[in-house]
């Protein structure tokens, strides 16, 4: 089974590239999109085609334009549920939960903290609920996958330059303790465990020449549970993926 995550930074935009030829190419089981920036109803037809599975779900954000997530599924779901279960955060369309035989599918787009910090506490307070709702899942035995933008690099390895950036929001020790606090919940950053020593990225600001010159973030994670590890053939940074600022990420899962 592969579940690809992929913040496209605009669907719209997205479509305007071509990128949508790459996800009909590789077939992903799972697709799982974070800041779309649109509704379904502002896509063409032919769009909506090539896009949609047998199974969608939808979670734009309120405001025009502004973050949005969704999952599209050739795998019949047991259930979707959107939202995370409170209003400041639903309202951004941030996360859509999927249950499959076997584990909870999380897509979610954490909120980025701000150049100013203004959204710092916000985004810290997202993560705590996220992982209230995972350890209830987990009481129950079931088994999880987190996947999407978390908007965080967790280690020095993760980003080009940790040192000039240990005071911008996506490094701070505050959000990359976040992290932490998954790992030390029974999660496992997947790429990582197969991959200790890689340095790859999964995004790249459009400013200074950066992709081209690979001076990245690695922020498009897979997070599953320990019990799940030993199904996982392979995670793909598809680092020559273009029609984003960010690459696809797939995880490759035995069924």
């Amino acid at each position: 089974m592969q579940i690809t995550t992929w913040n496209v930074n605009g669907l719209r935009a997205t479509f305007r590239k071509g990128a949508d030829h790459w996800w009909r190419e590789e077939g992903p089981d799972v697709l799982c999109l974070q800041e779309i920036r649109a509704r379904p109803e502002q896509l063409t037809f032919k769009q909506r085609e090539t896009l949609e599975r047998e199974y969608s779900l939808w979670h734009p954000g309120k405001r025009p334009g502004y973050s949005g997530v969704g999952t599209f599924s050739a795998v019949e779901p047991i259930e979707n549920r959107k939202g995370i279960g409170d209003s400041k955060f639903d309202r951004e369309g941030r996360l859509i939960q999927t249950i499959f035989p076997g584990f909870h599918l999380f897509n979610v787009y954490v909120p980025n903290g701000g150049r100013d910090l203004s959204r710092l506490d916000y985004k810290l307070d997202f993560y705590a609920r996220l992982l209230d709702i995972c350890k209830k899942l987990q009481a129950q035995g079931e088994k999880i996958i987190i996947c999407g933008d978390l908007n965080t690099a967790h280690q020095e390895i993760d980003l080009r330059n940790p040192k000039e950036n240990e005071a911008n929001t996506g490094f701070l020790p505050k959000e990359r303790a976040w992290i932490d606090r998954f790992l030390a919940h029974g999660f496992l950053d997947a790429y990582r465990e197969l991959y200790p020593h890689r340095e790859q990225y999964t995004w790249w600001t459009y400013r200074f020449n950066a992709r081209k010159r690979d001076i990245g973030w690695r922020l498009d994670y897979f997070l599953i549970s320990e019990r799940l590890m030993p199904q996982v053939e392979d995670v793909i940074i598809h680092t020559e993926v273009k029609g984003s600022d960010h690459c696809p990420v797939s995880l490759i899962i035995a069924k």
